[in-house]
C-alpha cells in the first residue's frame, strides 16, 4: 500500500505529539484515583456514571475511521445504512433486553455469563472465541498507517510505537485508565470532524456542490449495491449482541438503569458522528474524484481543505477515534486471558481464583494481546479482511448460546450449548477457509456466516427439544 504525500507544519506535529503525551498522562493519572483489587482493576469498581459510560462506549465502538472514509467515498450515504442503521438497531435491542441483565447478573464478561449459564467447559471455549473476536489487529493496522502518514516512518515501526503509546498505561491503571483516556478521546473525535465539515462547506459550497459533483448513486440509500449485499451487513451487525465491550461496560456501570440509559444516549451520539463522517466522505468524493486509495480520503480532504492547526485537530480526531477502540479491545483481550482463561482453569473445587493471580495474568495478557494483534496486522495488512474474517468465523459460535443464556425460556443444557458454539464456529470457519482457497468463491455462493448460524440454531433447537421431553 502506497501512502500519499501530505505535509504538516511544525505546530501541527507538536500538537499531534502533545496529544499522544496527553493520552498517556490521563491514563497514568487515572491510576491514582483507583483502589486495589481485581474488581477495581478489571471494572473500575463497578462505579461508572452515565457521562463516563456514554463517553467510553461511544468512543470504543467507533474505531474503524479509515474504513468508514473508504466506504463513504465509494458508496456515499449508503455508509449510514450499512455502518449506522443496523448497529443502532441492535444497540437498541441490547439496551432494552440485555443491558440490565448484564449488569444485575454481575457478569463482568461474555465468558462470565456463559459460565453462569452453562459451566466451565463452555465458558473456556467462549473465552477463546472472545479473545479472537476482540483482537485489535485492524485498529493496530489503521493506527500504524495513520502514524506512518504523519511522520513518514516505516509501517512496522509505526505500528509498534503507536500501539505501545496506546496501551502502556493500561498495565498500571487497568479499566479505569482506559475509561479516563476514552473520555478525552471522545471529546477529540467529535471535535476533529466538527472542524473539517464546516471548512469543506466554506471552501466548496453546500448541498448544491455535492449534488452537482457526486455520482447520482452516492445520494441513494443503497449506493448502487444490491439488497443482498446490504443485508449481509445487517447480519454482521449482530456483532453488537456479542460484543465484549458492551458487556464489560454494562458490568462496570453503577447500576442497570445507567447501563440501559447509557446505550440509548450513545445511539444518539453515534448518529451525530455518522452524520459528520458521512458528510466528510461525500466532500472527499466530490472534491477528489480520482483517488487510487479511497482509504486515504479523509487525510487527503484535510490536505486540500484545512489550514495549519485545524489540520492537526482533525488528525488528532482520527487518531483518537482509532486509539480509543484499540486500547479498549486490548484490555478486554488481556482480561479474557487473565480472568476468563487462566483464572477459570485455576479454579479448584468451585473456589474462584485469587484476585492477585487474575490481575497478574491480565497484565501479562496485555503483552500477549498486543503482540498477537501486531503480528496479525503485519501478516494480514487489510482492515476489511481482518474485520470480515474474524466476524464471520466467531459470531455464529457465540451468538445463539449467549443470547439464550439470558432468557430461561430459551436456555438449553450445557452440552448442547457447547455443541452449538463449536458447530457454529467450525462451520463458518471451514466455509470461509474453503472459499479463500477457491479464490473467494464460496459453496453455492452462500456467505460463510449463514451456514454457521443455521447449524448453531439447529443444535439449539435440538437442545430445546431434549429439554422438553
Amino acid at each position: 500500500m502506497q501512502t500519499p504525500s501530505v505535509s504538516f507544519s511544525a505546530i501541527d506535529l507538536l500538537l499531534i505529539l502533545a496529544y499522544f503525551a496527553g493520552v498517556m498522562w490521563v491514563g497514568f493519572r487515572a491510576r491514582r484515583r483507583s483502589g486495589t483489587g481485581a474488581e477495581e482493576y478489571l471494572l473500575a469498581g463497578r462505579t461508572l456514571t452515565l457521562p463516563m459510560f456514554v463517553a467510553t462506549l461511544v468512543s470504543t465502538w467507533y474505531g474503524g475511521i479509515l474504513g468508514v472514509g473508504e466506504y463513504s467515498y465509494r458508496y456515499g450515504i449508503s455508509n449510514w445504512v450499512v455502518f449506522g442503521v443496523p448497529y443502532y438497531f441492535f444497540a437498541l435491542v441490547f439496551a432494552l433486553f440485555i443491558a440490565k441483565k448484564a449488569r444485575e447478573g454481575n457478569a463482568g464478561s461474555v465468558p462470565d455469563q456463559l459460565f453462569r449459564a452453562y459451566g466451565r467447559p463452555t465458558s473456556i471455549v467462549g473465552a477463546l472465541l472472545t479473545f479472537v473476536l476482540v483482537t485489535p489487529a485492524a485498529y493496530v493496522l489503521m493506527l500504524g498507517v495513520l502514524v506512518q502518514l504523519i511522520f513518514g516512518i516505516d509501517l512496522t515501526i509505526a505500528i509498534l510505537l503507536s500501539t505501545l503509546a496506546t496501551v502502556c498505561y493500561l498495565y498500571a491503571g487497568g479499566f479505569r485508565s482506559d475509561v479516563h483516556a476514552n473520555v478525552l478521546e471522545f471529546i477529540l473525535m467529535f471535535l476533529g470532524f466538527a472542524v473539517i465539515v464546516p471548512f469543506a462547506a466554506m471552501k466548496f459550497g453546500g448541498m448544491q456542490f455535492l449534488q452537482s459533483h457526486l455520482p447520482p448513486l452516492h445520494l441513494t440509500w443503497h449506493g448502487g449495491n444490491s439488497f443482498q449485499f446490504i443485508l449481509v451487513w445487517f447480519f454482521i451487525a449482530l456483532w453488537t449482541l456479542v460484543d465484549p465491550a458492551f458487556y464489560q461496560r454494562c458490568a462496570a456501570a453503577k447500576d442497570g438503569e445507567t447501563a440501559k440509559k447509557g446505550i440509548l444516549v450513545s445511539i444518539g451520539f453515534w448518529f451525530v458522528f455518522d452524520f459528520l463522517t458521512s458528510t466528510a466522505g461525500l466532500y472527499a468524493r466530490a472534491a477528489l474524484p480520482d483517488l487510487k486509495e479511497p482509504m486515504f480520503s479523509y487525510p487527503l480532504l484535510a490536505e486540500l481543505t484545512l489550514p495549519s492547526v485545524a489540520k492537526a485537530i482533525f488528525y488528532i480526531g482520527m487518531l483518537a477515534t482509532i486509539m480509543s477502540t484499540l486500547s479498549s479491545l486490548t484490555f478486554i483481550g488481556a482480561t479474557t486471558i487473565g480472568k476468563d482463561i487462566v483464572g477459570r482453569l485455576w479454579e479448584r473445587n468451585g473456589r474462584p481464583s485469587e484476585g492477585a493471580l487474575i490481575m497478574r495474568w491480565s497484565q501479562y495478557g496485555l503483552v500477549i494481546t498486543g503482540v498477537f494483534a501486531i503480528l496479525m496486522a503485519v501478516l494480514i495488512p487489510s482492515v476489511v479482511r481482518l474485520w470480515y474474517s474474524i466476524g464471520t468465523a466467531i459470531i455464529p459460535g457465540l451468538l445463539v448460546p449467549l443470547m439464550a443464556s439470558y432468557f430461561p425460556a430459551l436456555k438449553i443444557r450445557a452440552p448442547f450449548a457447547l455443541a452449538a458454539m463449536v458447530a457454529g464456529c467450525l462451520t463458518s470457519s471451514v466455509w470461509l477457509a474453503a472459499g479463500m482457497m477457491n479464490g473467494g468463491s464460496y459453496f453455492f455462493s452462500i456467505e460463510p456466516m449463514y451456514p454457521g448460524l443455521v447449524l448453531s440454531i439447529v443444535v439449539w433447537l435440538a437442545g430445546r427439544f431434549s429439554r422438553d421431553i
